[in-house]
């Protein structure tokens, strides 16, 4: 049976951890604020106050929450807090944006198909534990695969396995080396995690079992 995806109220709540420079979280803002749709980034929340992320939210006046898992006795609790801060603001979608601790299954429970994550790789292909950053990139090439990409998926409780949103395709050139592919891939990734998340906020995507249709 087929599941339309909530309407979000045009509040976006962005996840992330790690030392990254947020340029995923920056693409998402810049596209939400510069665009005529009705989502708005409401919320940072971070595992990590040193991340670039962190930074990037106060320069656009984004509310930030940092929390660390150090400060909960387990991960279900450190999750009940995010999704506590998450629910009290109305926040209806939740992007992960270089988040990289799996969420509890009771979270993703709460918020089913209205957590997207973003994956560079064409999945389910070079996905799962442990594939991650570069990692990612190295086993491209060292499949001799011709063609990577990236991958907007809603999360479920396996790493990288969630319905399919959108997916990007970058060419693999024979004199690439993990990092010139990954800059070509996180430019795909710029462009189409916005459109999904435009997608989401218009109320254009429904889910049926592992597929995502856009609707008119």
């Amino acid at each position: 049976m087929e599941k339309q995806v909530p309407h979000p109220k045009s509040q976006i709540a962005v996840l992330v951890s790690g030392h990254g420079r947020g340029s995923n979280f920056q693409a998402i803002v810049e596209a939400v604020e510069s665009g005529p749709g009705p989502a708005h980034v409401r919320l940072l929340v971070s595992a990590n106050a040193e991340c670039g992320a962190v930074e990037r939210a106060g320069s656009h006046g984004i509310e930030t929450l940092v929390l660390s898992p150090k400060q909960f006795d387990s991960e279900l609790a450190f999750d009940e807090a995010i999704a506590e801060a998450i629910a009290s603001r109305g926040i209806e979608l939740v992007c992960l944006a270089g988040y990289m601790r799996k969420l509890t299954p009771e979270f993703i429970r709460q918020f089913r198909n209205r957590i997207m994550n973003i994956h560079p790789a064409l999945l389910p292909a070079f996905g799962g534990q442990g594939m991650y950053g570069l990692r990612v990139h190295e086993a491209v090439i060292e499949s001799g695969a011709k063609f990577s990409g990236a991958t907007v998926h809603f999360v479920d409780e396996e790493y990288d396995h969630g319905p399919i949103i959108a997916q990007a395709i970058v060419s693999v050139a024979d004199d690439d080396t993990p990092q010139t592919l990954a800059d070509r891939v996180l430019r795909a990734e710029h462009r189409i995690y916005p459109e999904a998340i435009a997608l989401f906020a218009k109320g254009r995507l429904s889910v049926n079992g592992r597929r995502v249709r856009v609707n008119p």
